[in-house]
């Protein structure tokens, strides 16, 4: 191997470690309810993208660190959280962009219905900070759980 070739290898592993290390402070300040420090995470400006769902309350377009962050308040705000269950099946990460497939399910306290589903988020990570959130999720449960 020459020694360019070893040093783009560590440069693109020095990445990836640190894309891995920014996704997990974000699953902890998540897993926390860390509001505060889920700011910190998401960069000023987000590429946000999570189907639009007009009858899921939580559910809208965003676009800076804290609108961002305040997602996960909103959910915790309308869903029952002793029912909250996300579980992550498999974190592949490369370079700044990580990705994270699992399962999520919950009930709406309004309706008091469940939702349950798979979901994949693709994440990227530039100078410390989330820059992408791009969320596919089982939005038709989800829905079905928020009408009355």
């Amino acid at each position: 191997m020459s020694d360019q070739s070893s040093a783009t290898r560590v440069s693109t592993d020095s990445v990836a470690e640190a894309t891995r290390s920014v996704v997990q402070e974000f699953l902890a300040a998540r897993l926390a309810g860390d509001t505060e420090r889920l700011v910190e995470i998401f960069a000023d400006e987000v590429d946000w993208l999570l189907a639009e769902n007009p009858g899921v309350p939580w559910i809208r377009p965003r676009r800076t660190g804290a609108e961002c962050a305040a997602q996960f308040t909103e959910l915790a705000e309308h869903t029952v959280p002793e029912d909250a269950r996300a579980s992550v099946d498999t974190f592949l990460v490369d370079g700044a962009d990580a990705v994270l497939m699992g399962h999520v399910s919950g009930t709406v306290r309004a309706t008091g219905k469940s939702f349950a589903g798979p979901f994949a988020l693709r994440l990227t990570v530039e100078d410390g900070r989330i820059t992408r959130h791009h969320l596919y999720e089982n939005s038709l449960s989800i829905a079905e759980a928020c009408t009355p």
